[in-house]
């Protein structure tokens, strides 16, 4: 899921991160770099605690909706890619019944794109981004 994240300085040195969708989700890093990782690192520890909790992950919003907040006047942006796959926790097997023709079009978008190495690969992509979980 991309995370849209905004960055501020005072001195041109550290960097304080604000992670909008995220309530309550800061970093910081000494370097520019070092706070884009340090963000990433604080977003998929929120979010495991936000899971541990019984809440939802929060979406991420593009940039556009966040960017003529006041609260975040000269600040630069950045968007974060944090993998969540690890927090859905086990698979697990279940049976599903699906028309014929929508089985056939899934295997050959399947056979089509080694991504999703199988039909339950495409099913769990396809809800991810249904669900905004990507």
């Amino acid at each position: 899921m991309k995370y849209p994240i905004v960055l501020h300085t005072d001195n041109g040195v550290s960097y304080g991160v604000t992670v909008p969708d995220v309530p309550g989700c800061f970093s910081a890093g000494d370097t520019f770099d070092e706070a884009l990782e340090m963000a990433e690192e604080a977003i998929f520890s929120h979010l495991e605690l936000l899971l541990e909790d019984g809440e939802d992950i929060p979406t991420a919003s593009p940039i556009s909706v966040h960017k003529d907040n006041p609260d975040y006047d000269g600040g630069v942006w950045a968007v974060v890619n944090i993998d969540i796959t690890p927090l859905l926790g086990k698979s697990e097997k279940i049976n599903v019944t699906l028309p014929h023709l929508l089985i056939t079009k899934i295997d050959k978008m399947v056979a089509a794109n080694p991504k999703y190495k199988s039909r339950s690969g495409f099913l769990a992509e396809a809800s991810k981004k249904v669900l905004q979980l990507t």
